[in-house]
């Protein structure tokens, strides 16, 4: 059975989809943009920010799913620019205090709204 999670702590969908999906044994997030949940603005010009935000929105959504950050098994980044790579981990490894899911790191050629970044986590009930 699958379960839609719908959360204000983090953005709306940007198109026909839903913030994430609940399984009897997973959470999968949609991709999550550095968008203010409050404001409703995309954050630009800086990528740290940028990440922080990704990562906070892809949080807070597997927690109104009834996970926590240490449910987190896998983690797909995709990034506009690689040059960024090592600011993102910086901020990553911050943020994940110590745990080390699985993750993909791409580069793409463009995103949503022009996003510098994107973020989408599955985790483990």
């Amino acid at each position: 059975m699958l379960n839609f999670i719908v959360t204000d702590k983090a953005p709306a969908a940007v198109g026909p989809y839903s913030q994430g999906v609940k399984t009897d044994s997973f959470i999968f997030t949609s991709g999550q943009l550095p968008i203010d949940p409050k404001t409703g603005e995309l954050s630009k010009g800086n990528i740290e920010k940028e990440t922080r935000l990704c990562l906070e929105n892809m949080l807070a959504v597997v927690e109104a799913g009834g996970a926590n950050l240490k449910d987190i098994a896998k983690v797909n980044i995709y990034i506009t620019n690689m040059d960024d790579f090592s600011l993102i981990n910086k901020v990553y490894e911050d943020f994940f205090q110590g745990h080390k899911p699985a993750r993909s790191c791409v580069q793409v050629a463009k995103l949503p709204k022009d996003a510098d970044i994107e973020i989408e986590a599955i985790a483990v009930l």
